[in-house]
């Protein structure tokens, strides 16, 4: 795997995070943080669903992002948060609520939306009358997950804590360093992540589209599809470990 240069575009403090992972692997990296992420403020709304936590069978955290952010409320609202199973999309998400003492389940296999789907603890939690569920997560995102807890027979609500805002670059930045630093592979996390890359590319993207683009869920490489990627590998996850994965099964490209 040392042939490969990656760009990362995740916030910056998973960019370091992944890239020392990387790097122990051999495997030479370079951020450009196309997610920067904004707290929202707290609304009405929100203040009334944090004081009814204890109504839902099932919560669920969907990234990093939102565990911070929901533990810092939680811990304003509920000095001893009540006795519920809680859910993360991934190990990493997972690991931060459980070190925050909370029972929290999720996939070993996989991190993404279908693994979580698959849990059969969480299968458990809605399996009552009326089942409501909570997702926490920033502006947007997990639709399939929503929709197919109410295809379950629960009933959905949101807690959308923070955004996911594009950092300022110059118009030719992404072109620059992946010139620069002769890089030969693309790495997303989200769909926000690869819509952001999409639109800092501008001009430069039939170019960057012939790149091989890594990407986490089957979702997410509908859309670098349809916008003209030519070499999409989806790693069935945005955990470091999936992405060594993927690099290992993906020749090196030849510059």
């Amino acid at each position: 795997m040392t042939g490969w240069r990656l760009l990362l575009t995740r916030p910056s403090e998973d960019c370091a995070a992944l890239a020392a992972i990387l790097a122990e692997a051999k495997v030479f990296s370079s951020s450009l943080p196309l997610l920067e992420i904004q707290a929202l403020p707290v609304t009405d709304a929100q203040r009334a669903t944090l004081l009814e936590l204890d109504r839902y069978c099932a919560l669920i955290v969907v990234s990093k992002p939102a565990a911070h952010l929901g533990l810092k409320l939680l811990r304003a609202y509920w000095p001893e948060p009540p006795f519920q199973s809680w859910f993360s999309v991934g190990a990493g998400t997972g690991q931060i609520l459980a070190d925050a003492g909370l029972q929290v389940f999720y996939p070993q296999a996989g991190d993404d939306s279908e693994a979580l789907l698959a849990l059969p603890q969480l299968r458990e939690a809605i399996c009552r009358p009326d089942p409501r569920v909570l997702i926490v997560r920033g502006e947007g995102g997990r639709e399939l997950l929503s929709e197919r807890l109410r295809d379950l027979g629960a009933s959905v609500d949101y807690l959308e804590l923070y955004r996911r805002c594009l950092p300022h670059y110059a118009e030719d930045a992404l072109l620059r360093k992946i010139a620069g630093e002769r890089l030969n592979g693309l790495v997303v996390s989200s769909g926000q992540g690869f819509s952001h890359l999409l639109q800092l590319a501008g001009a430069d993207w039939p170019q960057l589209a012939q790149m091989p683009l890594f990407v986490p869920s089957p979702r997410v490489a509908d859309m670098a599809r349809a916008a003209g990627a030519e070499k999409v590998v989806d790693c069935r996850g945005a955990s470091a470990a999936a992405l060594l994965t993927a690099l290992r099964e993906q020749p090196v490209p030849v510059l």
